[in-house]
């Protein structure tokens, strides 16, 4: 199972970025998906989660700011960040709850991070 990020880069304080992961290999299905962060210097924290069955939960700082949605049928899950701060700089990781065909156990994958970085 590999998961595939894109969407981070470059933006100005107020702007507004789309990021998206797409899951890929033997799945048979995904739990939990979403977003994780790491500022430079900082621990790992989490940033945004969604269930398969749509529920969602932030982290304080970006509720009313970031949705995350995902496609169920192409195993893909996006993050949506509007109003963004400098305090928004981090490497996105992307994670996925997977069940792999042919196991009954779950699995945690990780993409490979995407660079974010706010800034005027």
């Amino acid at each position: 199972v590999q998961l595939q990020a894109c969407g981070g880069g470059f933006v100005q304080p107020g702007g507004s970025l789309r990021l998206s992961c797409a899951a890929s290999g033997s799945i048979s299905s995904i739990n939990g998906m979403g977003w994780y962060r790491q500022a430079p210097g900082e621990q790992r924290e989490l940033a945004a989660l969604i269930t398969s069955g749509g529920s969602t939960n932030y982290a304080d700082s970006e509720k009313g700011r970031f949705i995350i949605s995902r496609d169920n049928a192409k195993n893909t899950v996006y993050l949506q960040m509007n109003s963004l701060k400098p305090e928004d700089t981090a490497v996105y990781f992307c994670y996925a709850n997977v069940v792999r065909r042919g196991s009954p156990n779950s699995w945690n994958y990780w993409g490979q991070g995407t660079e974010v970085t706010v800034s005027s």
